[in-house]
């Protein structure tokens, strides 16, 4: 998250959430910390906030009443009375006590914190940020003895390394307000508890979701369903994955049949490419508009995934970043390998 050091961390109280499967307890603070240390008070806005993404937004949900989503009333009690806080803070603990019933949840740390002055768009809101921390790091620590020194070891938490957050700005109430997700030990979705059962989000369906969903399905079409129809190699593959992010850093605007003509060209690719977005669209549980604005921090993403790098055994990476016309590949039948052809004017 940018601009961080505008923010104020105006208070902030700790739960011990454990796993009730395995008779771990719930513990639950009386006060918030005191913060009296300034240093402790920046690092941990800067834990808390620093791996939030604010382009990538969701909002609360709920199947029949907004209202009715435990994490949205609760933090809606923080923003109306904070003088409740301490109170909805430890509602929002068993709640999450109750959901914390997977074989992987890990017993840990529930941070609910309130800030003020944080940046959002041109402006600057309050949010409610709640952090979760599983993952214990052993630290050697220096400590004097006599006339030198001994080492000791000690588990703590690592400031860079957030396990699960979320922040929720002030903003949008009556759509479940903004909220920001960060859950960095289950991206395999082995234990979604932290998205889908305790805080119960949607991700927006704003111009950031569409570009980055719509370069995620690109990349997936090219290099799987694409080998899969037709007959391509891997640097016509690499090929369409730069003229795909090249459409997007060059064009304010994705639609659908102009990025089909410039990018795919051939009808049976185009044809093929249409009938994916929807398969896409059901396995993901996305929507993809035919037509939105380009966000470039989407793009600058998704960029680092679109690999250019054509390997060649174990002897080779060559990197390809344009002009299929200067690649030519052959088989050599004497020696009985695969062999490509690199044109250029002059080697640097």
């Amino acid at each position: 998250m940018t601009g961080i050091d505008s923010v104020q961390l105006e208070r902030v109280i700790v739960h011990k959430v454990g796993n009730p499967t395995r008779g771990e307890e719930l513990k639950l603070s009386e006060n918030p910390l005191s913060l009296n240390d300034p240093i402790v008070r920046n690092l941990l806005a800067r834990y808390f906030l620093a791996p939030v993404n604010e382009n990538e937004q969701y909002q609360f949900t709920h199947i029949s009443d907004l209202d009715l989503n435990e994490v949205y009333h609760y933090v809606k009690g923080i923003f109306d009375e904070p003088k409740q806080f301490a109170l909805q803070s430890a509602m929002l603990a068993q709640f999450l006590y109750n959901k914390s019933t997977h074989v992987r949840v890990k017993e840990g740390e529930l941070y609910v914190a309130h800030f003020s002055n944080v940046p959002f768009g041109t402006e600057y809101v309050e949010a409610v940020g709640l952090f979760k921390s599983e993952t214990k790091e052993t630290f050697l620590k220096v400590f004097p003895h006599g006339q030198s020194f001994e080492v000791g070891a000690e588990d703590g938490i690592d400031i860079n390394k957030l396990d699960k957050g979320c922040l929720i700005f002030k903003k949008e109430r009556e759509n479940g307000y903004v909220v920001c997700v960060v859950d960095q030990t289950n991206k395999q979705n082995d234990a979604q508890y932290w998205v889908t059962d305790f805080l119960q989000v949607a991700r927006s369906a704003n111009s950031y979701h569409h570009t980055n969903a719509a370069l995620g399905m690109c990349k997936l079409f090219i290099s799987n369903e694409m080998a899969e129809k037709f007959e391509v190699n891997k640097s016509d593959q690499i090929d369409l994955l730069n003229r795909s992010m090249d459409y997007f850093k060059t064009h304010d605007a994705f639609k659908m049949d102009e990025f089909a003509t410039e990018v795919l060209h051939h009808p049976e690719m185009i044809e093929t490419f249409t009938q994916y977005k929807h398969t896409y669209e059901q396995a993901k549980q996305v929507s993809i508009d035919e037509e939105f604005d380009i966000h470039l921090s989407a793009v600058k993403k998704q960029e680092r995934f679109f690999k250019s790098i054509l390997k060649l055994d174990k002897n080779f990476h060559v990197y390809i970043h344009g002009r299929k016309d200067l690649v030519e590949k052959g088989y050599d039948e004497m020696r009985n390998m695969h062999y490509y052809k690199l044109y250029f004017e002059e080697e640097s």
